[in-house]
């Protein structure tokens, strides 16, 4: 769901600093998140993109998505899902309106990156 709306967000034209800025946010947190709860499943993904430098994408496919099936279970991801329905559901709906300029959605991610470091906060 997430990773839908910033991949676009990341290869979309219109591309400015806020927007690498917004991603490289979103993508420490789930680092985070995958690093501490996920270490198996981040090593073992690790091990097969090293050891299959031409083929990696396709070769460790399935251990990819067994990381971030394991970093989308985690209960603080599932609270900020739950939190931050709404921001989000407002980010993915201006992603949808400015496909050709994705720096208009900047405002829109900020709230949901405020919502989900105050959830972080909380727990």
């Amino acid at each position: 769901m997430a990773t839908v709306g910033f991949s676009r967000m990341r290869t979309g034209t219109g591309r400015g600093p806020g927007v690498f800025r917004v991603c490289s946010a979103r993508q420490h947190a789930a680092l985070e998140v995958t690093a501490r709860h996920c270490r198996s499943e981040l090593e073992q993904y690790g091990r097969c993109v090293a050891a299959s430098p031409a083929t990696w994408q396709q070769d460790c496919h399935q251990l990819k998505l067994s990381m971030a099936r394991c970093a989308s279970s985690h209960p603080i991801v599932q609270k900020i899902r739950h939190d931050c329905a709404e921001p989000f559901a407002a980010f993915e709906q201006c992603l949808k309106q400015n496909q050709a300029s994705v720096v208009n959605c900047t405002e829109h991610v900020n709230e949901f990156l405020l919502c989900a470091e105050q959830v972080k906060l909380m727990t």
